[in-house]
């Protein structure tokens, strides 16, 4: 009759032989109770320690079985494919980065220190495969230029440079729609007009802050809904002043600024009773930023007309950061998660508007407008 080892002495034995160096006895130990999922990544360092790579991987391999989320195991199993297969450890490397994620602080520091290591490989490792491949592009006659954009955003995204973002509104989403974040200036023919009357837009806005001072707050606690879920709500360190609301000119404000709403009115906005156009100055103070978010719809784009732009400002749309030029304009998908702030020391304006997404066909805009139209209708007999 067999007799069962004494499997809590050869792993406490097995252990303390590897913290003595001994990793001999340590993996001999450790070898004869590997059933139990406890010895097998103390086996793996006794193995690794021994230069046994191919026991090293079966244990970890039968370990990460059991327990695909074992931090050490994932990093182990990397370090183990470095010099054979930098592709191969670079996702062992992400796996632990990802199981990580969350605890980062309550995890020892030597292991923390593992995973910064992990994720330098990571990052040497994108660098490579990036080179690697511009330079078969190179070598088969392509040379990657505006032109090719998209080919150069892919590869991006293929060697984990950058992220993928998609259109998330927060309300309405139109199937079929390309994911851009910022628009190319030129798919728009009207922007030059615009921006030639950025001086007397600007004019107008400098009338109505010497006037005024601050403006109201961006996002405002409604009367007759919850509060919005926003960091600045109620916070005039994001003030808009609104020229037209809810397709409608803001009294008090749009006369005002006659030269303002003249450029408006040579743009593609949309024109939906009681909901669009909206078009305002947005105002950022220093030391504000607006976090990540997501507009309402994806059959729109914003627009931002540079008025009054100061350093250290920026804004993020998807995986791009662009700054502000006075007079020239940005055009973006605000359904794309988006973020904005000002780390400068002076206030940053935009003229902010709305306008139809251009690959949206004329039946397709007037179908949305009276689909949105009954959307209001819908809300207000409620």
């Amino acid at each position: 009759m067999a007799t069962s080892l004494p499997v809590e002495r050869y792993l406490n034995e097995g252990i303390a032989a590897l913290r003595r160096g001994d990793a001999t006895r340590g993996r001999a130990l450790l070898s004869a109770i590997e059933s139990d999922p406890r010895a097998l990544f103390p086996l793996a360092f006794a193995c690794g320690a021994l230069r046994d790579e191919a026991g090293a991987r079966r244990a970890l391999q039968r370990l990460l079985g059991l327990q695909p989320d074992h931090i050490p195991a994932l990093i182990m199993m990397g370090d183990l494919a470095t010099q054979t297969d930098q592709r191969g450890a670079a996702a062992y490397y992400q796996a632990a980065i990802a199981n990580a994620a969350g605890q980062r602080d309550a995890l020892p520091p030597e292991l923390q220190a593992d995973l910064e290591r992990a994720a330098g490989f990571i990052a040497a490792t994108s660098r490579d495969y990036e080179a690697f491949l511009h330079d078969h592009l190179a070598a088969s006659g392509i040379r990657l230029s505006p032109a090719t954009r998209r080919v150069e955003h892919a590869i991006d995204l293929l060697t984990g440079k950058i992220e993928i973002f998609v259109q998330r509104p927060s309300s309405f989403y139109f199937p079929g729609l390309p994911q851009i974040g910022f628009f190319d200036r030129s798919q728009f023919d009207w922007l030059p007009a615009l921006e030639a009357a950025t001086g007397d837009i600007q004019a107008e806005l400098h009338a109505v802050m010497a006037r005024d001072g601050d403006f109201p707050p961006y996002v405002a606690t409604p009367a007759d809904r919850p509060p919005p879920p926003n960091p600045l709500r109620d916070d005039a360190s994001w003030g808009a002043f609104h020229l037209l609301r809810a397709g409608t000119p803001v009294a008090g404000n749009a006369e005002r600024c006659p030269a303002t709403m003249a450029a408006l009115a040579a743009t593609p906005m949309p024109r939906i009773d009681q909901r669009a156009p909206m078009a305002l100055f947005s105002l950022l103070k220093p030391g504000t930023h607006i976090t990540p978010h997501h507009g309402m719809l994806n059959t729109r784009l914003i627009v931002h007309l540079p008025l009054i732009t100061a350093p250290e400002c920026g804004m993020r749309v998807g995986a791009e950061t662009r700054g502000w030029t006075l007079g020239e304009a940005l055009v973006f998908d605000d359904s794309i998660e988006h973020e904005a702030w000002n780390r400068g020391d002076t206030t940053r304006v935009v003229l902010l508007f709305e306008i139809w997404r251009p690959e949206l066909t004329e039946p397709e805009r007037e179908a949305l407008s009276v689909l949105f139209g009954a959307v209001e209708a819908f809300v207000d007999q409620g």
